[in-house]
Parts: structure tokens; C-alpha cells; sequence
């Protein structure tokens, strides 16, 4: 089997694999929810109805907060708080505490303006989304929910310089004495924001817990090449259950019930995500919700409860993330984190990749050149393999013209033409398969180095060298997918020839379609491509040239 035959079932393989991804994100299977009597307990003990917008109760009889604490003190006028760290610049509304506008400053939507600071978060029309979260209670009154107005003390924050972190509070108190401090800590170069409610009884036992949740729209504007799709929408994640997605339109379809042990929430989409992190050890409702009015889509969770006696003080904590899908740092923050970086069903190879990927950045201070080192690594890993599917594909080669002479000799009788094929390949001691089979192993290693290159934000807008500005995006000038159509018809010329006339014709135009193909790829992965057919076309050569010379 020559090397374009091999390169059409790999890239029809590819196209195939790319499909079945897209079906697994809009058909596959959803979360079931999974209950367990301790969980159901433990639910129960907080179940109310904070607003329209958060789970309502399942248990019987449980008391309902009054209106009031929902709705907010209506002499009271909501304001706007900045925050400013080295890597955010946030707002933060009086109303709720809410996250209602989000700044990444170490990241600009263009490679070509860097000072036009990315906005993650933003509650205008256009890519609505914000964080938001507050408290529930059995006791009427006595809970602040993300309708709440508290008091703050300054309306503007920042990290000085040989700060490393700061606190913004908020305050409330409701008639019966009932005190909640919700603090909100920034920390110097990270994107991790604890929240912690402090909440301190007044004349009878509180109860109650806190629930977190992101609300957005569906995103109007993409981030990255339009040619490559990559998963916008809500995540959630356990141990039992692992990694679920849960995109627009599940929580169009139907409310998320999901009551789990531990586990986070996530709106993640390419490169960036917000995420909440309940406090560890708590059994918690995960729940969505759908306003078709505003057409916005809620994903949140509701914790399991606590009792605070009167007089005494008791706190409350989970965290949020905002910001990159740097993978380092979201595997230290919270088990499973790192899985909103989407490898896939490839996973347990891509990361790998990534952390040889990242260690020649490291060494190198380039993405260009980590890629062609990986690439290097990459095809010295499977030097062997490769050189077994070469030396066939020389064998056969050699043979060709005689293959060509059988065809001439038995004419349209095929069975007899197969047959004959298969004694000379015998006589010679030639594989037909030994030239795929090769390529077939490393066909899951280059789609993980594929989602690799595609999903790691650590590249994004990083340049190479020349006029390679930004490995994300498609090469300007359309140098490197030329170079990858010339080495692939470099290639075909040491390959092989196929006998069937129609797929000599495929076969020749498949370096011009890909090329007009991988145009628009992100360079990084054209440079990739490119690397390895310079690597392979050295190797075929040398091993196609010893063997015509035995």
C-alpha cells in the first residue's frame, strides 16, 4: 500500500474522528442524576426558595425566607466597586456582590493590539456573563442573596506594589441583629478569588448555606480561526461522575438536578473559563436554569447546610476562577480542573505531549521551536515504526514496474491480477499492510498533538519568528501551508505510484487541497505538519535509496 493511499484513509480517518467529536458534543449522552440517601439528607436540612433563579425546594414543610431578603432594601441604591490587580481588572455590583464586569489584563483579544485588554465578564447584551452568589436560610430574613444590597467601605481597590493580596468587604444586617461579612480576597498573579461569608447569629440558631452560579448568554463572538470548533458552554465535575458537559441547549431543554459529593462548575470556552469551587467536603445541588426572556443561561450550585448558634460567628467558603486555562496552575487549584483544558477522549496522551511540549518552552522561551522539538521528539519516538512502514513502501516501489507489467499481462481479470500481486509480493518478502499499519499507531498521537496545539492557552498569540506573529493564527502570508503542499508532492514522487488510474488523480491533487486546507489552520499546527514531512521525506529518502541499491 504506497504512502498517498495511507495519507487519504489517515485524513478520512481524521475528517471521521472530527465528526464524531461534533456528534458526541451535540447527541451524546447527558448527566443522569445520581442520589443517595446521606446527600438527600444533608440537602434537605437547606432546602428553600432564595429567588426564581436558584433550585426550589424539594423537602416538605421547609420555611421560606421572607421577600424582603430577596429583594433587597429598596431605599437602598446598588454601586459599583473596581478592583485592580496585576492580572485583573474587575467591577464588583453593591447588588449581590456580583461580578458584573471582568478584565484579564495579561491577555488581548488581538496579537496586533495588545493593550486592548480582554473582557471575560461583561453584564452587557453582547456576551452577557457574570458571577454571581449569596446566602440561603430556614430562618425568614437572615440570608443576603445575590439580590442583596450590601454596604461597602471604599469603592475602589488596588493591589499596590509589595502587596500580595487584598480583601474587599461587604456588609449586611437585617432588623433581628442577623450580621453577614462577605469578603472577597485577590491574590498578586493569580486567578483565583476566595469568598468567604463570615455570618454571625443573632437571637435564635441559623441555618442555612450558600449557593454560587455563572450566568451567561450564548457567546456571539468567537475567539480563535472560525475553521476550528472548539466546546463553548457548562461543565461539571466529580469524582464519581468525572467530566460532564452540559451546553446551551441541555440547559434550554431541561434544569439540571444533580446532587453530588465535593466537585466544581465551570462556563469554559476556548482558552478561558469561570469556574465555582465549593467548599471540600460538602454535598452539593448542582442546578441550571433558563431565561428565555433575556435568553440567558444559568449553571450553579447549592451547598449543604450549617448551624451557627446565637452569638456565635460562622464561616462560609468557596472559590472562583476566572481567567486561562493555564493547565499547571488548574490542577493545583481543584482535582479535574485541568480537564476544562478539552483534549478529549485523548487526554491520557495529550497531556504528556503538553508537558513535553512546555519543556522545551522552557528551555527554548518559544512555542515555535518547542513545537519542531516536540515534532522531533515526536518522530524519533517512532523512528522505528516509520522506518518499517518506509522500507515497504521502498520495496514496493522497487517492484512497481513489474506490478505494472502483471497489470498489462492479465488485463480486467482482477482475480487473477490480485493473485498474482500476492506471489510476487511473497517471492520479494513485502508487507502490503507493512506500510500502514505504522502510520495507523501514530494516528492517535498526532490528533492528541493536534488538540494540543489547538486548546493550550499558554500559544495563544505567541510568536514565532519573521512574519510568524501568532502560532493561533493562520500564517498571513500563507508561506507555511505552501511549503507543506510542496513536501507532500515531494513525498508522493518517492512513493509508490498506484496502479488505479482515478486514484493517481486523487492522489495529485491532494497537495493542492491541502494546502488550500491548512490556509487557514493556526500556523502552529501547519508548522507541525510541515516539520514532520521535512523529518519523514530524510528519512523515506535515505531508506528508499538503500533499498533501490541492494
Amino acid at each position: 500500500m504506497g504512502n498517498q493511499r495511507i495519507l487519504l484513509y489517515f485524513t478520512l480517518f481524521f475528517i471521521i474522528y472530527l465528526l464524531w467529536a461534533q456528534w458526541q458534543v451535540d447527541y451524546g449522552p447527558k448527566p443522569v442524576a445520581t442520589t443517595t440517601a446521606q446527600v438527600q439528607k444533608n440537602l434537605d436540612q437547606s432546602e428553600q426558595t432564595p429567588s426564581a433563579d436558584v433550585p426550589q425546594a424539594a423537602s416538605k414543610g421547609a420555611a421560606e425566607p421572607s421577600m424582603s431578603s430577596i429583594a433587597g432594601d429598596a431605599s437602598l441604591s446598588n454601586e459599583r466597586i473596581r478592583v485592580v490587580t496585576d492580572v485583573l481588572d474587575l467591577e464588583i455590583d453593591t447588588r449581590g456582590g456580583d461580578i458584573r464586569r471582568l478584565v484579564l489584563r495579561e491577555y488581548s483579544v488581538t496579537a496586533k493590539n495588545p493593550e486592548d485588554h480582554l473582557v471575560l465578564m461583561t453584564d452587557e447584551q453582547i456576551n452577557f456573563q457574570i458571577a454571581q452568589s449569596g446566602l440561603v436560610s430556614v430562618n425568614k430574613g437572615t440570608a443576603p442573596s445575590h439580590n442583596t444590597i450590601y454596604k461597602s467601605e471604599n469603592n475602589i481597590y488596588r493591589l499596590a506594589e509589595g502587596e500580595d493580596e487584598i480583601e474587599v468587604p461587604l456588609y449586611w444586617e437585617n432588623d433581628e441583629g442577623v450580621k453577614v461579612k462577605k469578603v472577597m480576597r485577590f491574590r498578586r498573579g493569580d486567578y483565583v478569588i476566595d469568598v468567604d461569608y463570615f455570618v454571625t447569629a443573632a437571637g435564635d440558631k441559623w441555618t442555612g448555606s450558600d449557593y454560587m452560579q455563572v450566568v451567561r448568554s450564548r457567546p456571539v463572538e468567537g475567539d480563535g480561526n472560525a475553521f476550528i470548533y472548539t466546546y463553548t458552554g457548562g461543565v461539571v465535575y466529580n469524582d464519581e461522575i468525572k467530566y460532564e458537559k452540559y451546553d446551551f441547549d441541555d440547559i434550554a431543554e431541561d434544569n439540571l438536578n444533580y446532587q453530588l459529593k465535593d466537585g466544581w462548575l465551570a462556563m469554559i470556552q476556548h482558552y478561558f473559563l469561570v469556574s465555582w469551587i465549593p467548599e471540600e467536603g460538602k454535598n452539593n445541588l448542582y442546578f441550571s436554569r433558563y431565561n428565555r426572556d433575556k435568553d440567558h443561561y444559568t449553571l450553579g450550585t447549592r451547598t449543604s447546610a450549617v448551624s451557627i448558634e446565637p452569638g456565635e460567628t460562622g464561616k462560609i467558603s468557596s472559590r472562583l476562577v476566572v481567567g486561562p486555562k493555564l493547565q499547571n496552575k488548574l490542577e493545583e487549584t481543584a482535582p479535574g480542573l485541568d480537564l476544562t483544558v478539552d483534549y478529549g477522549v485523548l487526554t491520557i496522551i495529550a497531556k504528556p505531549l503538553f508537558w513535553l511540549l512546555n519543556f522545551f518552552h522552557d528551555f527554548f522561551q518559544n512555542w515555535g521551536w518547542a513545537i519542531i522539538f516536540l515534532t522531533l521528539t515526536v518522530k524519533l519516538i517512532f523512528y522505528k515504526l516509520s522506518e518499517m512502514s518506509y522500507r515497504s513502501m521502498a520495496k514496493m516501489r522497487k517492484v512497481a514496474p513489474r506490478v505494472q507489467k502483471l497489470k498489462e499481462q492479465y488485463g480486467d481479470d482482477r482475480q487473477a491480477m490480485s493473485k498474482a500481486m500476492m506471489d510476487l509480493y511473497k517471492r520479494e518478502k513485502i508487507n502490503p499492510m507493512g506500510g500502514c499499519f505504522p502510520i495507523l499507531v501514530q494516528m492517535p498521537v498526532f490528533i492528541s498533538l493536534y488538540w494540543v496545539l489547538l486548546e493550550s492557552v499558554e500559544m495563544r498569540h505567541a510568536p514565532f519568528v519573521l512574519w510568524l506573529d501568532n502560532l493561533t493564527d493562520k500564517d498571513p502570508y500563507f508561506v507555511l501551508p505552501i511549503i507543506m503542499g510542496i513536501s507532500m508532492y515531494v513525498q508522493q514522487k518517492l512513493n509508490p505510484a498506484p496502479i488505479d488510474p482515478i486514484q493517481q488523480k486523487v492522489f495529485q491533487i491532494m497537495p493542492f487541497a491541502f494546502t488550500i486546507m491548512f490556509a487557514f489552520f493556526p500556523s502552529g499546527l501547519v508548522l507541525y505538519w510541515v516539520v514532520n514531512n521535512i523529518l519523514s521525506i530524510a528519512q523515506q529518502y535515505v531508506i528508499t535509496r538503500r533499498i533501490e541499491n541492494s
